[in-house]
């Protein structure tokens, strides 16, 4: 009888079916999904990157474009909303490792540690992170564009933008303490289960500050409109940690919605993929 996975060793919450649960499957659509289009930009180096986090069918084509133009270095931070409610309102899972259909992906406790000692308002929990999906459909993704990856795995509840300021700064402070690149990731949806239409034209109201990067017209407009951006949040900091550590300018990769993926145009889930460059 085989010995049960260490509680350390996170294991997949939602493989086969926001994207395939075989391993050979998951490393050929990973590999599609990420490949260079042709005409595309080689990949470029990136301060941090805003990614949908849907099934594959939806939003995996959109997430692949996103990684293929961007360098995707050994570690990646990401940062997700909380979808489950469970564990602490902001938690990051401290060690071990992330456990996929084929692979196997250390967390990076060294820099876990440096976050905490840097003044990041996280707590290590496990929890928050065992059945949430929006670091999870993402971790392939970035595998298949960095066979060494590391993650720091971040999961985040309801936040006040003060919060998000102190967390961003800690941030920053770690990534610039650390040796070798780091690529912060933002994994966020945009607007939830309105007409088309409609869905494209409230996701600018958020996409045109977070284009600007202007973290707090962000949160602001997210919430004076009601915009049901799952992980405004995540990419408040994300922003506000990019521009601290010297990131000025951005680029919309993509905006879309679940219509476009056959998906009934009357209820329809937004996506936006953005890279924010120094």
């Amino acid at each position: 009888m085989a010995a049960p996975p260490s509680p350390a060793v996170r294991p997949p919450a939602v493989a086969g079916s926001f994207y395939p649960g075989a391993p050979a499957r998951v490393a050929a659509e990973a590999a599609r999904l990420t490949q260079r289009e042709a005409g595309a930009p080689a990949p470029a180096p990136a301060v941090a990157v805003v990614s949908p986090h849907a099934g594959w069918r939806y939003s995996g084509a959109l997430a692949g474009r996103l990684f293929a133009r961007v360098e995707v270095p050994p570690r990646v931070v990401v940062i997700a909303p909380n979808h489950t409610g469970l564990g602490t309102r902001a938690g990051v899972w401290p060690d071990g490792a992330w456990e996929l259909p084929g692979l196997e992906i250390p967390v990076d406790a060294a820099f876990v540690r440096a976050l905490l000692d840097a003044g990041a308002p996280l707590a290590a929990d496990r929890d928050a992170h065992l059945e949430e999906h929006a670091i999870e459909v993402l971790v392939p993704l970035l595998a298949a564009r960095q066979p060494a990856l590391t993650l720091v795995p971040i999961v985040l509840g309801g936040l006040a933008f003060r919060e998000c300021e102190a967390l961003a700064a800690a941030l920053a402070r770690a990534v610039a303490g650390a040796p070798g690149p780091t690529l912060i990731v933002a994994s966020s949806d945009m607007s939830h289960y309105l007409p088309d239409g409609e869905t494209r034209a409230i996701d600018e109201l958020a996409l045109a500050p977070l284009a600007a990067l202007d973290a707090r017209g962000l949160f602001d407009a997210v919430r004076a409109n009601g915009i049901t951006m799952c992980g405004y949040i995540p990419t408040t900091v994300a922003v506000l940690a990019a521009h601290a550590l010297g990131a000025g300018r951005s680029t919309v990769v993509g905006h879309t919605t679940s219509a476009e993926a056959g998906g009934d145009r009357d209820r329809v889930v937004g996506y936006a993929a953005v890279a924010i460059k120094r």
